[in-house]
């Protein structure tokens, strides 16, 4: 008697689990799914604007409006941010509003956040060349002397990721050049300019690097 009321409890406690799984979870999970649609359209909202923002700061040749546009920019981007803080784009964008702004110290910050392990497997290998070519041109910018190293460590890895060609890439090689001849590898620098005129024949900085260096 005993074990047939245990066996009734069992069931009963079987069903009512089954019963909770198929009207509950799904639900649930149907509700987590729209919560991150909706999250992921608002941040692409925000996002859009701040991109059209910056291209027109970025256009705008006068300083001060350039400027306010480039604020409103970042404003648009901490809301994204705060919707999606896991997402590069952001990261990506917030450093070139600070560049429009002048923060350079900032500017690679932000660009650091981007390329940090956490979120860079988001990124495209496009994308994320571009931010590693970005990140090292800062860099040189902040503080050539002491971030020359890290900055080459930047642009051998685009060098290796890269498909030869594009403006990606001659910037790179461009940079890489620079860096090699700040640091007294003249062979090294003259060869990276040569791989930049291969991919980029016009490329006025390539060719001045590669004359300079052969002399």
């Amino acid at each position: 008697m005993a074990m047939e009321i245990f066996l009734q409890v069992a069931i009963l406690l079987l069903t009512l689990a089954i019963l909770f799984a198929i009207r509950y979870v799904p639900k649930q999970t149907g509700t987590k799914h729209r919560t991150d649609r909706r999250v992921t359209t608002q941040t692409q909202r925000h996002l859009t604007r701040a991109t059209h923002l910056l291209s027109r700061a970025k256009s705008n040749p006068h300083k001060d409006q350039s400027e306010t546009l480039a604020k409103t920019a970042m404003t648009e981007i901490e809301k994204a941010l705060s919707l999606s803080p896991k997402d590069p784009t952001p990261y990506i964008l917030k450093s070139l509003a600070h560049n429009l702004l002048g923060h350079k110290g900032p500017a690679l910050r932000s660009l650091d956040l981007a390329l940090a392990s956490a979120r860079v497997k988001s990124l495209s290998a496009r994308e994320r060349t571009e931010a590693m070519v970005r990140r090292a041109e800062l860099k040189l910018a902040v503080n050539k002397r002491r971030r020359v190293d890290s900055a080459v460590t930047d642009l051998e890895e685009v060098v290796r990721m890269s498909d030869r060609e594009g403006a990606v890439t001659t910037k790179a090689f461009c940079l890489l050049g620079e860096c090699y001849e700040f640091k007294g590898m003249r062979e090294e620098a003259r060869k990276a300019f040569e791989e930049a005129l291969k991919v980029e024949p016009e490329s006025s900085i390539a060719r001045q690097g590669s004359e300079r260096l052969r002399r």
